[in-house]
């Protein structure tokens, strides 16, 4: 196995799985307050690792150092705002309805409602996030804050970095006294010790991004379980972006330099890369392309993350590319070498569009194909005809807003997050960001895989029915000793 990690046996896995339900049942004893300087201390022992951690990190990836010290940046930065996520406290969703024991014809009983945790989750690291969607990212970030323990997977693809953010976290729960197994660290390229992590009995739920192929595997999965888990999957998106007339009409050549940068950010292994435009015929549309081609040609290839992904980068736009109706409008003028991408960009009418499913497809690098419609009763056709997406974009001035509403209306059903005059790269953690959508960009759209609101995933409602105050958990006691807002008797109150 690459890197030397040794392949975990199913009785290995189901050992780590039962550890982490002990460790579960331990850690609903510690406090907020505990958990949150839980929190904090891992996004300090991260910190702490300093340039050697960004160094291995760029050996494995292929990685510029000033883009994997922002990514670090992130990943602490989300630590300490799950954190304060705990502190502030409404994240529990704490209601009270108190009982009516005199009304008629039936007395009411006293109700308190609060969301809890699952259990065990288990987190598949992302090959092209080696922090914010790793071993430390968002998943396990949330999933901490949530109460639960964590078994992470660590992509072979950054097998080393993964290692020494684990090394952080243990550090953090011996200097916490955090339960030992709280958080697991695992290795494995086998698609056995994927199920088996899934399919384990004290597996609560999987976390996962990456693509289409392996986000549905494991769903099938879980589904193949006596008790059926929740998977959130992170899989493929297009991103499609919507060019108005008025805008192409007066910002073209702004509107080519922008999106040569967000389609080669990169190299384009983001997962709101914009892989797919749309406009309707016109002068102004064939302007703006030329100028995005201009600029593509510009800009001279890099090495990818790993050797799979440029595989897949180079058998995929190689097949789109070679397609009835699509014709290339340019890529780069610097030739690729070794695992170098090439980025390129492409027109296709919108009736070929239609006829050809495969151009419907995420071809997951610098690469975006433009959708040149007949008129927007035929663009609105494409888009209703691509999956579900993490995000689509208009861009348009308030004219084109103004004139073009039936679109503008349409756009929130196709995605999660629905962006104005701007670049799907770029995703702000806060608690507003929705990163997440309709199928198949995510198998459970009601979630974002970022962002406080994350938490979601791993914790459900429980009502506890006429429970004496004593035995309620603190965010549902009368009193109220956590000073957090609450939902009682219909006004929010602390």
């Amino acid at each position: 196995m690459a890197n030397n990690f040794k392949e975990p046996s199913v009785d290995e896995i189901n050992q780590v799985m039962q550890q982490a339900q002990t460790a579960f049942e331990a850690y609903q004893k510690t406090s907020v307050e505990e958990k949150s300087v839980f929190l904090e201390t891992i996004a300090n022992e991260i910190e702490a690792l300093g340039e050697d951690l960004l160094q291995k990190a760029s050996e494995e990836t292929n990685l510029p150092l000033p883009r994997l010290a922002g990514e670090r940046a992130r990943t602490t930065g989300q630590l300490r705002m799950f954190a304060g996520m705990l502190r502030e406290g409404s994240w529990v969703e704490a209601t009270i309805d108190t009982a009516l024991p005199d009304r008629t014809p039936l007395p009411k009983p006293d109700l308190r409602k609060m969301l809890v945790p699952l259990g065990p989750v288990v987190v598949f690291g992302a090959s092209n996030f080696p922090f914010a969607y790793s071993t430390a990212g968002g998943d396990t970030a949330s999933a901490l804050a949530g109460g639960c323990s964590v078994v992470v997977k660590a992509h072979p693809a950054h097998a080393e970095t993964s290692e020494m953010v684990y090394s952080a976290i243990k550090k953090a729960i011996a200097a916490c006294n955090m339960p030992e197994h709280i958080f697991q660290h695992v290795h494995g390229t086998s698609f056995e010790s994927g199920r088996a992590l899934v399919q384990a009995d004290d597996t609560a739920a999987v976390g996962f991004t990456g693509s289409t192929a392996g986000g549905l595997a494991l769903l099938q999965y879980s589904s193949q379980r006596k008790k059926p888990i929740p998977v959130f999957s992170e899989m493929g998106s297009t991103n499609p972006v919507v060019f108005l007339p008025d805008t192409l009409n007066k910002n073209a050549a702004e509107l080519a330099a922008l999106y040569t940068g967000s389609i080669t950010l990169g190299m384009g292994q983001f997962c709101t890369n914009p892989g797919l435009m749309l406009a309707v015929e016109s002068e102004s549309v064939h302007n703006f392309i030329n100028l995005l081609g201009d600029g593509i040609e510009g800009v001279k290839p890099a090495k990818m993350l790993h050797a799979g992904i440029h595989a897949a980068y180079q058998k995929k736009s190689a097949a789109a590319l070679e397609q009835v109706g699509v014709t290339e409008i340019n890529r780069s003028a610097t030739e690729a070498s070794d695992i170098e991408a090439s980025p390129v960009v492409a027109t296709v009418s919108g009736e070929a569009f239609l006829q050809n499913p495969l151009l419907h497809e995420e071809v997951f690098g610098p690469y975006s194909l433009m959708v040149i419609c007949h008129d927007e009763a035929e663009l609105i056709k494409v888009l209703k005809s691509v999956s579900g997406q993490l995000t689509t974009t208009v861009m348009g001035t308030d004219n084109d807003f103004a004139n073009h509403a039936a679109l503008l209306q349409l756009l929130p059903s196709i995605a999660g997050r629905v962006l104005f005059n701007g670049v799907p790269t770029g995703v702000e953690v806060c608690a507003s960001m929705v990163h997440g959508g309709p199928f198949p960009a995510t198998t459970d759209s009601r979630f974002t895989a970022v962002g406080i609101n994350s938490v979601k995933r791993w914790v459900r409602p429980v009502c506890f029915q006429n429970c004496p105050d004593n035995l309620l958990p603190l965010a549902l006691q009368q009193g109220n000793p956590l000073g957090i807002w609450r939902l009682f008797d219909g006004d929010w109150k602390k």
